[in-house]
């Protein structure tokens, strides 16, 4: 039986229309996808986003927010109070990411044992 090997991979593999570099938030932001959560039900402050992300510092949260402001995925709202309140929340582009989440997540746990019993027996393997 003779084995055949798939054709090499060209250089312009991903095509233009299918820009996976500059795709916002999917996996290249570690944070993203957890403060896209925590602005799933309305319009939060910087400290109560703090609370569920207890593992991020206050200048890598700053940060995340504003890349993803930058792609368009989060709005930053300032109000002119004494002290002044800032709001962060999903704006309509944001929100298009819930539904690739949810089915991200039903994955995630259809599929979890498999993923781990997968990486025991390759460390079992000692690669």
């Amino acid at each position: 039986m003779t084995q055949t090997s798939p054709a090499p991979l060209a250089a312009d593999f991903f095509p233009a229309d299918c820009p996976v570099q500059t795709v916002p938030v999917l996996g290249s932001r570690k944070w993203a996808w957890k403060i896209i959560r925590c602005l799933e039900e309305g319009p939060r402050r910087f400290s109560e986003l703090r609370v569920p992300l207890a593992g991020i510092t206050a200048k890598v949260l700053v940060e995340s927010l504003r890349s993803m402001e930058q792609d368009g995925v989060v709005a930053r709202t300032e109000y002119a109070e004494n002290p002044p309140r800032v709001e962060y929340a999903l704006t309509p582009l944001g929100r298009t990411l819930l539904g690739p989440m949810d089915a991200v997540c039903a994955w995630s746990r259809e599929h979890l044992d498999s993923l781990l019993a997968a990486r025991l027996e390759y460390e079992r393997d000692d690669r």
